[in-house]
């Protein structure tokens, strides 16, 4: 098959060219402006490229349930031009093909989960850290949805003892995402992870955030395997710092096979930063095979 692949991102729309493999043909960028400078370009990028099905991963929140009226919808996003804009049906009536949708991270745990560090696993979660902080959650070999997608980069954390920052969010202080996404490095730093690579204190500081997040996961949907991914987990040396603190905040009380290795169950993205597209090119399969 011939398939499309679209991350719509808030700064940049990512579109690309592949097969069922997970091949990548070709793939181009666009920028975020409101639908009615975006759209028409990426319809006509697909248009031209004869694709058989179109998968979508998308900034949210989104409407992912098939039997709402506004299935397919971008509804309560920050993004204002995209408040309750119908991506799916635009390009539905446009190209004519079936089309895959879900969050943007929730693609990049598909694409894991078909190619990548959690293929032959039924359940594991991708967290992306960089611009927000997103969890997609695979969950008896399914991408979870219930009352909405996971928004779990959205959950209160316990503030570290030397932390005066306010937190980023401007929903929720400091949740997640307002203490540890690459804004609220800057924001609490005064420069950029990238400048702030040999400051410890930085690093020991959003370990402990990221590892208190981990332990809430680790207690409440227990995945086999934990992915981190994103532009701040660029850091490698976080990594064993994660590990560290995790293995400190659950001070034993759970024990299984999975966490008697923490570094094969911690672990970074595998598949190029090129997981977000190629989940999108299985949300295009998938919606063929429905």
């Amino acid at each position: 098959m011939r398939l499309g692949a679209l991350e719509a991102g808030g700064t940049k729309m990512v579109c690309a060219i592949g097969d069922e493999t997970g091949k990548i043909f070709e793939q181009i960028s666009i920028p975020t402006e409101t639908p009615q400078i975006t759209m028409p370009k990426l319809i006509q990028y697909f248009k031209e490229k004869e694709i058989d099905a179109l998968g979508i991963g998308c900034f949210g929140p989104i409407d992912l349930d098939k039997k709402s009226p506004t299935y397919g919808y971008i509804t309560s996003t920050p993004k204002i031009a995209w408040r309750n804009y119908n991506i799916v049906g635009a390009f539905e009536d446009a190209l004519h093909i079936p089309v895959g949708f879900d969050t943007d991270v929730n693609g990049s745990c598909l694409g894991e989960a078909t190619w990548g560090v959690l293929k032959g696993l039924d359940s594991g979660i991708y967290i992306t850290i960089g611009t927000g902080v997103g969890v997609g959650v695979y969950s008896d070999g399914k991408l979870l949805h219930n009352m909405l997608h996971p928004e779990a980069g959205h959950i209160l954390l316990a503030k570290h003892p030397e932390d005066n920052y306010e937190g980023k969010c401007p929903y929720h202080g400091c949740c997640f995402e307002g203490v540890a996404a690459g804004p609220a490095i800057e924001a609490r730093w005064g420069k950029s992870g990238k400048e702030l690579t040999d400051e410890e204190a930085v690093w020991e500081m959003e370990a402990f955030y990221i590892a208190q997040a981990l332990m809430t996961y680790i207690l409440t949907i227990s995945p086999k395997r934990i992915i981190l991914g994103g532009g701040v987990m660029h850091q490698l040396h976080l990594f064993p710092l994660i590990r560290e603190k995790v293995k400190e905040m659950l001070n034993g009380y759970i024990q299984t096979k999975e966490l008697d290795d923490l570094d094969t169950y911690i672990v970074p993205a595998g598949l190029n930063d090129n997981q977000g597209i190629m989940g999108c090119l299985q949300l295009a399969v998938l919606a063929c095979e429905e």
